[in-house]
């Protein structure tokens, strides 16, 4: 086989029927049983069928291997701006914009991502007539970040440098464990997490300090802020300055709203938080890529309600704790997971207050398994 052609997986073209031994399915009136499998023998089987196809590729290693080649005299480079259902918003260099489908090979890939093509994607487009066009290759990412939804990796954006944490003082409750999530998913993504704790002007920030001062411990920037008031806005608009960012959080938190007060211009949708259940109403649909005037990018993420972590074991969970890190090595078991096991460096330093109590217990919900409390989306 040619060196720059690669055999792909696609997506399984059936899948096993619900019940698979279904004896009314099966029941033969006629015959034997016996003499009925033999007669429906089958070289492969008619469930999950194995699906390849050979595409020419670039013939390079990395993510972006399993991706056809393209030729730039007849394809344009751009980025993605916003992903509406089938439909992508792509941004060229030179400024022009075209609204693309994705190729169907892509769509066909196989891959655990809900979607092949994300906002912030660096992809090829072929164009067409007015203005529309087909993504045909998506270039290899770096600065993910991620979660799990029903089963699948979904990408909340791609090739950005740091995710801002914004998370509601109240209205909607101060949720420290969705916190603890996003700065797990942050350093997996390789992506700087900064924290943005909103809505400064419903409690008093002595009372917030402790909570400032041990994420600043951890190396974290932690950013008070008031979109009613203007308070800490300008430090916000330093920390996205010439950088690719994404912020994301909670619906209701004020996500829009931090954006709005930075750059009125965008105008962007905001709505209040229910009285009923204090959760957030989604105002933004769609994760948006949007032009900064101070230089740089910003990506504006639909508010979530559950934040699962994708891809990462138990075993290495410990990994994104780094105040653990010290205390691990002295834990009497080495592959102790810091639950249930005597003479553990972790629990002992959790006890004696080195490490936070609510710390441990997200460490023990993401170990677990457990989604962030909120419902679904």
């Amino acid at each position: 086989m040619d060196k720059n052609k690669k055999r792909v997986d696609l997506r399984k073209n059936r899948t096993k029927p619900p019940r698979e031994n279904a004896w009314t399915r099966t029941y033969d009136v006629e015959g034997d049983a016996g003499e009925a499998s033999v007669s429906s023998e089958r070289v492969r089987a008619k469930g999950d069928l194995s699906r390849k196809r050979t595409i020419a590729t670039d013939g390079v290693d990395g993510d972006g291997d399993s991706m056809p080649s393209i030729d730039p005299k007849t394809h344009l480079s751009g980025r993605v701006l916003c992903v509406y259902g089938l439909d992508n918003l792509v941004q060229l260099e030179d400024g022009r914009r075209f609204r693309c489908k994705v190729r169907r090979l892509l769509k066909t890939l196989s891959t655990d991502e809900r979607s092949v093509v994300a906002t912030g994607d660096r992809v090829w487009i072929r164009p067409s007539l007015n203005n529309d066009g087909f993504i045909e290759r998506v270039e290899p990412r770096h600065g993910i970040l991620t979660r799990a939804s029903k089963g699948r990796e979904h990408v909340l954006v791609a090739n950005v440098d740091q995710v801002v944490i914004v998370i509601a003082i109240k209205e909607p409750d101060l949720k420290l464990h969705l916190i603890d999530r996003y700065i797990a998913s942050a350093e997996k993504g390789a992506i700087t997490p900064v924290i943005c704790l909103n809505k400064a002007d419903l409690a008093d920030p002595a009372e917030l300090q402790p909570i400032i001062g041990y994420y600043s411990q951890l190396g974290i920037q932690v950013l008070l802020t008031s979109a009613t008031t203007g308070y800490g806005i300008d430090r916000l608009r330093r920390v996205l300055a010439n950088r690719q960012s994404v912020i994301s959080g909670q619906s209701g938190v004020g996500k829009s709203s931090l954006l709005n007060s930075i750059q009125p211009e965008l105008a962007l949708r905001v709505r209040t938080v229910s009285e009923v259940n204090q959760k957030g109403r989604h105002t933004t649909t769609t994760a948006e890529l949007i032009a900064m005037t101070a230089g740089g990018w910003v990506v504006d993420t639909p508010g979530i309600r559950q934040f699962a972590l994708w891809d990462i074991i138990p075993e290495e969970m410990e990994g994104y704790f780094a105040e653990f890190r010290s205390y691990v090595p002295l834990c009497e078991f080495q592959d102790c997971r810091h639950t249930h096991e005597e003479r553990c460096a972790v629990k002992n330093a959790v006890a004696l207050r080195h490490i936070s109590e609510q710390r441990y217990f997200s460490y023990l919900g993401m170990i677990s398994g457990e989604a962030a409390e909120g419902g679904e989306e």
